[in-house]
């Protein structure tokens, strides 16, 4: 049950015509409206004419035709009852479509931040058999943007009885034009309106003012008291229980549960419709008491970025036929976390080796064996540090010489161990480094690992590939963010029975401080170009010591993040996009199994929303991505494919997808993580990959194609080291692939920067440009987490081969990545986030002076726009300029 998922589902919210007609209006029938009135609250109404005691006055008919009727005039002959607040009431007629109502502007009468309580008294006439609908909607217009609607309430109605619709709402920002409105019952049937109230039940504009805010839970009869009231099967049946199999199933809590069964799906659950009760833009956290068998807490956030006409919460996640039990639900607006403090490191030892007798010059004291191998010491190890090590530590001792011999091995995981629990200090990032041998025996590549064992779980502290009989330097990182009980660091790898032999382990906390000064330097060097600005012209001469202001308004350099169709929806997350990202990638849009997912049935509109955006904003995109040769990523119908169908299926998603956006795409991913896949390969032979990149080339040569892979930079994976991804680029090179990219995707944890940079050097020699494509971080403690993001953005800015980088996101909730994000879910920064914008700030140059003799003034810049600013005596100048890379001074 630990993987039980809570599942949200939104529909997309209809759109409204905003034309009005000018049709006939009819009288409809009268009906009871007994005990109407009582229940509206007319306290502080903010609607005007609420009662139609003034006609129609402050109303408007939405696309139909509407009239008042008296009491005094007894429509019809029918007396109406006078227990309603006023003798009037509003008729909405000529209704041909069911979002027709009557509307009412409140824009200038409602505050942001407030909690409104909408209460209408609301019946229907004409040809209806049964009850329909009415509904208590908002629509919400700012100019540059679509007109979003939010669902306020719902009631059923039938003839000749008056209900009520009730709901609230808060609004954190009030738009340009706010309309309160009506509407529901289908075409043809009248809908008839008897008095609205809408008053601000709480002026707060705290989050408690928020809908579902604070302690309310949003779900109705949450414990099932009320039976199953509000509750319903998706897909399946519900019931509802005080114990089950003869009394060893009881509550965890209250008296009643409820049980999905005859579940044939995966989806099948019990669900409930929280419309109107949930708010764009708000984080809800997300509660549950279920099971299978035992009951377990379920817990989880969401938020909904636009105005949809349905949501839905369901639970689901059991395979078919295993019934789903359900305790308690609660959904309430989440509480804000508190920034995490920056963690106080006393006595870091930056540098200092953790291990003890490392240089082994007390034989074996302190290490022990793993298992029931045999350690002993030999000579003839390096002497120098791994150059990983070296390019943290700077100044440092030679080796010794001496190294662990590891005999007797029966398990793969034997190995020299050493006991580090009372060396570690929390949230200190500690970088790995040893050389590493194997003896003779071994039947063919052997991995080497040194791995930690932190209490019960495993972490991998750096892995080496090796096939011959050479030292071999390995390196790696971890931190630990949670006080343990026990670590305990150890060597292990080949298979039994091969020798291991390590020599100069060194564990030590790096100084990133230290590194980053470095980085400072080489960013210099190779981001930054002398610029000379000559001033000519008439009078220049005399222009000597006149002010001169140079301001960079863009670095150049691309910085870009991954985003999905519903962040589009979000105006605060385009708003943060536009102004700090100038590439984009799509998270799934352009993926094969989101495009295509049943044979023929093709998907592009998200992809074009997308693609829209973008273009509007001057944002540059990468394709990501046409293939991916991952198996469980292919979809079913393309798996069930013969041979000769899956080839023309890959022919026509080349074609679909790069004659639709020739020209738009600068980068394409062509087939994605092929170090950790080979499915098209296997089914279609080695050929087919060279072949996607050629065929791409021909349909769009304006795209630059790239290789894309993970754990290509922390020295964790030996199927995708650097060596391996070289191999692979030259080995589709051979083969007449245009590759023009390589992209190391990024998914790191506790990166140091000497190993990360190892990894662009050695890719560096293929002259091709390095894309971080899917770069994010994750720590709990968002100062460690941002110091993490410094590390990975400083690398790459300071490396020549580097020539971009993607985030792979940037907002809570809309990352696959726990604890990754630079913006809380509702939009404010958190530290991380502020790291990140810090670096961008000091990514851009300005400098201000005086004209020299000479007429000129020189500066060194990054790359990127400019604009100048020189005052002279007569009047003010502005000029813009582009910095672009170069060796020699710009003139």
């Amino acid at each position: 049950m630990k993987g039980l998922p809570i599942c949200c589902f939104i529909s997309r919210q209809h759109k409204h015509p905003s034309k009005r007609s000018e049709e006939t209006m009819e009288n409809p029938q009268l009906m009871s409206n007994s005990g109407c009135s009582e229940n509206l609250n007319q306290a502080a109404n903010i609607i005007v004419n609420h009662d139609f005691s003034n006609g129609l006055h402050s109303w408007h008919t939405n696309c139909c035709n509407g009239f008042v009727v008296s009491a005094e005039c007894g429509d019809r002959g029918k007396p109406l009852s006078s227990s309603r607040s006023s003798g009037n009431y509003a008729v909405v007629t000529n209704r041909t479509k069911c979002w027709q109502g009557l509307e009412q502007d409140i824009t200038s009468r409602v505050l942001p931040g407030s909690t409104y309580s909408v209460s209408a008294c609301v019946g229907v006439s004409g040809p209806l058999s049964g009850s329909t609908d009415v509904l208590a909607t908002l629509k919400l217009e700012n100019l540059g943007s679509a007109t979003s609607y939010m669902l306020i309430g719902k009631t059923s109605v039938s003839k000749e009885k008056w209900e009520i619709v009730e709901g609230t709402f808060s609004l954190l920002a009030v738009p340009e034009r706010l309309v309160f409105y009506l509407e529901g019952p289908s075409p043809g049937v009248e809908l008839l309106i008897d008095s609205v109230v809408i008053s601000c039940s709480s002026s707060s504009k705290s989050e408690s003012a928020s809908i579902g805010a604070g302690d309310d839970n949003i779900i109705i009869n949450p414990k099932f008291e009320d039976g199953l009231n509000n509750w319903s099967g998706r897909g399946c049946k519900v019931a509802l229980h005080d114990s089950m199999a003869d009394g060893k199933i009881v509550p965890q809590s209250g008296k009643a549960f409820a049980s999905a069964t005859e579940r044939t799906q995966n989806w099948n659950g019990i669900q409930q419709e929280i419309t109107g009760r949930v708010q764009r833009k708000l984080a809800y956290s997300v509660a549950a008491v279920a099971t299978d068998k035992d009951w377990v807490q379920l817990q989880g956030k969401f938020l909904l970025n636009g105005s949809p006409s349905k949501v839905v919460i369901y639970l689901e996640g059991p395979p078919p036929g295993t019934d789903l039990l359900v305790n308690s639900l609660v959904v309430k607006h989440a509480e804000k976390t508190p920034p995490s403090p920056a963690p106080v490191i006393e006595n870091p030892d930056f540098g200092v080796n953790i291990i003890t007798n490392s240089q082994l010059d007390d034989s074996t004291n302190g290490w022990f064996p793993l298992g029931n191998c045999n350690l002993s010491v030999g000579s003839g190890s390096p002497h120098i540090l791994p150059p990983m090590a070296r390019a943290s530590l700077g100044v440092h001792e030679p080796l010794s010489g001496r190294y662990i011999h590891v005999k007797n091995r029966t398990q793969t995981w034997m190995g020299p161990a050493q006991m580090i629990t009372d060396k570690v200090k929390l949230f200190l990032t500690y970088q790995v480094s040893a050389w590493v041998r194997i003896g003779s025996g071994a039947n063919g590549p052997q991995n080497v690992n040194v791995a930690l064992g932190v209490d019960n779980q495993w972490v991998n502290g750096g892995q080496v590939e090796i096939n011959d009989d050479r030292w071999h330097e390995i390196g790696g990182s971890f931190r630990i963010e949670k006080q343990p009980s026990k670590v305990m660091v150890y060597i292990q790898g080949p298979g039994a029975a091969v020798d291991l032999m390590v020599a100069g382990v060194q564990i030590f906390p790096v100084n990133r401080e230290a590194r980053f000064k470095y980085l400072r330097h080489q960013a210099d060097k190779i981001r930054k170009r002398d610029i000379v600005l000559k001033f000519s012209g008439a009078g220049s001469s005399g222009l000597s010591g006149t002010n001169v202001k140079v301001v960079q308004t863009q670095n150049s350099f691309p910085i870009g993040s991954c985003m999905s169709r519903t962040n589009i929806d979000n105006e605060d997350f385009i708003n943060f996009f536009v102004k700090n990202f100038n590439w984009a990638v799509f998270g799934n849009e352009l993926k094969w199994y989101w495009t295509e997912p049943q044979q023929g049935n093709l998907n592009y509109k998200d992809a074009d929303d997308m693609v829209a955006l973008c273009q509007k904003h001057n944002i540059e995109t990468r394709g990501h991505c046409i293939f991916w040769e991952v198996q469980a990523t292919v979809q079913q119908w393309i798996q069930a494919l013969n041979k000769d169908d899956l080839m023309k299926a890959v022919q026509n998603r080349l074609t679909d997808l790069l004659t639709r956006y020739k020209g738009k795409f600068k980068h394409y991913d062509v087939n994605n993580e092929m170090l950790h896949g080979s499915y098209y390969q296997d089914r279609l032979g080695k050929d087919i990959r060279a072949n996607m990149f050629k065929t791409a080339n021909q349909l769009d040569p304006s795209a630059t194609l790239f290789v894309n892979d993970y754990h290509i930079e922390d020295g964790c994976d030996t199927r995708s080291c650097p060596e391996r991804y070289i191999e692979h680029i030259l080995d589709l090179q051979e083969q007449g692939a245009p590759v023009g990219g390589i992209g190391i995707q990024g998914h790191i944890d506790n990166p140091v920067g000497p190993v990360v940079c190892t990894a662009l050097d050695k890719l560096g020699i293929l002259g091709l440009p390095i894309w971080f494509t899917e770069l994010d971080v994750s720590s709990i403690n968002e100062h460690v987490r941002g110091e993490d993001l410094e590390v990975m953005l400083r690398e790459a800015f300071a490396h020549p081969a580097v020539e971009g980088v993607m985030l792979w996101g940037f907002w809570e909730l809309f990352m696959s990545r726990d604890n990754a994000h630079l913006v809380n879910a509702e939009g404010d920064v958190n530290e991380t986030g502020k790291r990140f914008l810090a670096l961008k700030h000091e990514w851009l140059s300005h400098a201000r002076g005086q004209v020299d003799v000479q007429g000129q003034f020189n500066f060194r810049g990054f790359h990127g726009k400019y604009a100048v600013e020189i005052d002279t005596p007569s009047k003010k100048i502005v000029k813009t300029f582009v910095v672009d890379k170069g060796d020699t001074p710009l003139v």
